[in-house]
């Protein structure tokens, strides 16, 4: 493949001069010439007519409607060839990235309505798909659902670390008579205090180890069912609208797994210090006389 790239100049050129000349996708470049044969410079040929391919555009999957078996022409050599006139059927519009889609979408309206002299009341004149539109929907539902399971996942983690700092006092209970042993054997408070703390910190990255090992393996499966059922019968497991979406790469964001961890562990050292403080209060005579 040609690794030469098509300037706006040389496009402009070719558009004012009508050349029979066409972009093409990976597929049809794959289709029609050899994987060692550069298509660059050569013919392709269009219902009886030959056009230069003058590069091969690389495809990447933005919208339901694109594909990698596209043909790009110069839209004035198809109205020279078909003699079409001024008429187009449809347009496809790109805006920045910056801007409100919705209002973009009103003013070409009302751009072409004065141009084709409709009446700027008439609504059914013009049809339109507005995918920026759409996907801003479905990313302010991604945004609520991701706010949602922030909640829920601070919620589980304060029950999991409320719930290590009651099995610390259960076990700081039933361990009353060990505990005294140990500062009989000249133990400080201090190191008491240090142990059950240590103690509870080993817990939680045992147990959030654990849940980082299913979580990512569950979620690797999901996404590797997801990509044969989609190759297998050659369909897509989301809506057409969305499609673009599932064809986002799958990847782990390790730096929120090290982040909800760290948070993790500093709150359960948070919770473990009155466990650990109320062990390190035990009087020595007592818990050696506990049963």
């Amino acid at each position: 493949m040609s690794n030469k790239k098509i300037t706006i100049k040389s496009l402009e050129k070719y558009i004012e001069n009508k050349r029979k000349v066409c972009v093409i996708g990976e597929r049809t470049a794959s289709d029609l010439f050899e994987k060692t044969e550069d298509p660059v410079g050569k013919y392709v040929r269009i219902d009886n007519v030959y056009f230069k391919v003058i590069g091969v555009l690389v495809f990447r999957q933005g919208s339901p409607f694109d594909s990698d078996s596209d043909v790009f022409i110069p839209f004035t050599t198809y109205q020279n060839l078909y003699n079409s006139g001024d008429r187009v059927g449809w347009l496809n519009i790109a805006a920045y990235d910056d801007v409100d889609v919705v209002q973009v979408e009103k003013d070409i309206k009302q751009t072409l309505k004065k141009i084709k002299r409709v009446s700027p009341d008439d609504e059914r004149a013009f049809g339109s798909f507005n995918l920026g539109e759409i996907f801003n929907s479905i990313m302010g539902f991604a945004k609520g659902m991701t706010f949602l399971s922030l909640i829920v996942g601070i919620a589980t983690i304060l029950a999991g670390v409320i719930g290590i700092g009651n099995i610390l006092l259960i076990s700081v209970k039933e361990r009353t008579k060990e505990l005294g042993v140990r500062r009989a054997l000249g133990a400080t408070p201090g190191e008491v205090r240090v142990q059950i703390i240590l103690e509870s910190v080993f817990l939680t990255i045992v147990a959030g180890i654990f849940g980082i090992i299913l979580g990512v393996t569950f979620s690797i499966y999901v996404e590797n069912l997801r990509q044969f059922l989609s190759t297998l019968f050659n369909i897509s497991l989301f809506p057409e609208e969305i499609y673009f979406l599932s064809t986002i790469p799958y990847q782990i964001d390790f730096w929120s797994i090290f982040l909800i961890s760290s948070c993790s562990i500093i709150m359960t050292c948070l919770v473990s210090i009155y466990p650990a403080t109320k062990a390190a209060k035990l009087d020595t005579i007592k818990s050696l006389k506990y049963e």
